[in-house]
């Protein structure tokens, strides 16, 4: 039986489209620094929730192109790829399209554990080791450990898809009593902390002098977690996310970049504003 791939929207490709753009640009510059200044550096492609290798498009019903094979197809190439799921058979999918490349790594386990252990651990600062890094989860389960972890390294740029949809309809709702108890706890993972409670909510007094929670807008929690980023996390450049939309206007979830490197923010910002355009952001 064929591999059944999964089905994504036009904004999974809008997505993948900038990450195609960027990956492109890094290695140039990769290469460009290892070639003038710096010949022992190496640099690595981390992806924590990698996939088949191919996702099924709903608009146009044909095989796109997964961020693993958009990595292993960017020219200069990285020197290594780290491609990680938890999902068996997407693994297994992943394996047959890798081949017997020796320089491409796979790993059936929760990224959360095996970027931390195993995989960042090799984009050593010191020894000119970097790292390019999408953490794209199927909802809100990654760890901010693993955020922290990457900006505390100094070597590893990521992306990150802030999955605001899943968020509002689960733990930042109107009424706070409304939401779910466990994805509540996975909030508080993916933020750090129970902060996030005070980013998402205003307490306003009412007429009786009592206080209610009130939800403040998509936009005001995006920026919340931007600055966090920056003041927790400790990534030195975080451009404004880029907000994923529907074809009816509905942002499921932002996706930002975090760097150490003005050079890099410079080139998201090119890229996310001519997107932007196309979508009348």
């Amino acid at each position: 039986m064929d591999f059944e791939h999964d089905e994504i929207g036009i904004w999974s490709e809008v997505k993948l489209a900038i990450i195609k753009k960027y990956a492109a640009a890094y290695t140039t510059i990769m290469e460009a620094q290892r070639r003038d200044r710096f010949p022992r550096m190496r640099w690595l492609y981390i992806d924590g929730y990698a996939g088949s290798g191919h996702h099924m498009s709903k608009t146009r019903k044909e095989l796109v192109e997964g961020s693993p094979l958009i990595a292993l197809n960017t020219n200069p190439p990285f020197h290594e790829y780290h491609f990680i799921d938890s999902d068996t058979g997407k693994a297994a999918e992943l394996r047959k399209e890798a081949g017997d490349r020796k320089d491409v790594f796979i790993y059936e386990e929760d990224c959360n554990d095996v970027l931390l252990t195993k995989v960042f651990p090799r984009a050593d600062y010191g020894q000119y080791k970097r790292a390019l890094c999408l953490l794209d989860p199927y909802n809100i389960n990654l760890t901010w450990d693993v955020i922290e972890a990457a900006g505390k390294a100094q070597s590893i740029e990521i992306f990150v898809n802030f999955m605001i949809m899943d968020i509002n309809r689960n733990a930042l709702r109107r009424n706070p009593d409304k939401s779910i108890k466990t994805k509540v706890d996975q909030m508080t993972r993916l933020w750090g902390d129970d902060s996030w409670l005070d980013a998402g909510y205003d307490q306003v007094q009412t007429l009786f002098e009592e206080t209610v929670p009130i939800k403040v807008s998509n936009e005001r929690f995006a920026e919340a977690f931007r600055q966090r980023l920056i003041k927790k996390a400790g990534f030195k450049c975080v451009p404004k996310p880029m907000p994923m939309k529907t074809a009816k206007g509905a942002v499921i979830y932002y996706l930002y970049f975090a760097s150490q490197k003005d050079s890099g923010m410079g080139i998201v910002n090119d890229i996310f504003n001519q997107y932007r355009m196309k979508q009348g952001l």
